[in-house]
């Protein structure tokens, strides 16, 4: 196994058979479930969110931007709610299950309705703040099942290369795979 540094993730110990002597935890840290996959991260509890996934785990699908909570490039859902991962301490992640764009596609490959509805309506440019976007027009979806303009106005994610006409047609084309069953 390789080294493992102050923040890597370290795995969860095997289950201990009845009659034996609980052992002490590989490491005392802070336990969080991501894309489905329990992790326990051992460095520093006010790294934020965002840092964590991508340089710890690897998970580059959110996006650094402004540091302020405000771009929604660092989107993710965590326990069911939009979240700007940038504002998001590790500290306050203890037990909290945390899903990243990488993690919305199911086992099998199928996309998420989401991002089907995205590819179909062409709705990224650059694609630097796609991936927040998505999370936070899954995040509208799981709330409102049939979004109005105005409700998705509300989503507020900038996007750099002005592409909101097309995100607007991939949300409502989503609304309308999720409400018809084909997701």
């Amino acid at each position: 196994m390789a080294q493992q540094g102050p923040t890597s993730p370290v795995p969860v110990p095997p289950r201990q058979e009845s009659g034996q002597t609980a052992s002490k935890p590989v490491r005392e840290g802070i336990d969080v479930i991501v894309n489905g996959k329990r992790y326990k991260h051992t460095g520093d509890p006010a790294m934020p969110l965002l840092w964590y996934l991508r340089d710890v785990l690897r998970l580059t699908g959110a996006k650094y931007g402004c540091d302020q909570g405000d771009c929604g490039f660092c989107t993710v859902i965590v326990d069911g709610k939009a979240v700007a991962s940038c504002q998001a301490k590790m500290e306050k992640m203890r037990g909290k299950r945390v899903t990243t764009v990488e993690g919305l596609a199911a086992a099998d490959g199928k996309l998420h309705p989401v991002q089907q509805a995205w590819i179909d309506e062409d709705a990224i440019m650059c694609g630097y703040c796609q991936p927040g976007q998505i999370m936070a027009a899954v995040d509208l979806l799981s709330r409102q099942k049939n979004p109005s303009d105005a409700d998705i106005d509300k989503i507020g994610n900038l996007c750099r290369c002005g592409s909101y006409g097309r995100i607007r047609k991939a949300i409502k084309r989503a609304a309308g795979a999720m409400k018809d069953g084909k997701a």
